[in-house]
């Protein structure tokens, strides 16, 4: 079986011994790729709770599929808190379009380490 893939690689500098390259996909089977935002309020845990927002990674149209999710929180309280994870699957509206829910927990980070839990729905 194959499936055609459309794309554009994109050349990241690194030391002379070691550099990256990220393929960045515009079309998977002939379908356009897309994207959702996402933005929330972690828990409020160790008297703070942090913002955060972000991108998902691209995944085709049309068919059933989730995204995966990377970003930073807001500078809180002296200190930050990784969040990655994978959506759950498309939820189609009767109007048209999708939107995906997500949740998880932060890392562990902090003058006193702990971890937030956090939850939403992307953008359609």
């Amino acid at each position: 079986m194959n499936i055609e893939v459309s794309g554009f690689l994109y050349h990241s500098d690194g030391s002379e011994s070691q550099h990256s390259h990220n393929l960045y996909i515009t079309k998977w089977d002939g379908k356009p790729v897309h994207t959702h935002e996402f933005k929330g309020v972690t828990s409020f845990d160790v008297g703070h709770d942090h913002r955060y927002a972000g991108t998902t990674e691209p995944a085709p149209s049309g068919v059933q599929h989730t995204h995966r999710y990377f970003t930073f929180t807001s500078f809180d309280a002296e200190h930050k808190h990784m969040i990655k994870g994978v959506t759950g699957p498309a939820i189609f509206l009767p109007s048209g379009g999708h939107y995906h829910e997500f949740s998880g927990v932060t890392s562990i980070d902090g003058p006193t380490p702990h971890r937030h839990k956090y939850r939403g729905r992307t953008s359609l």
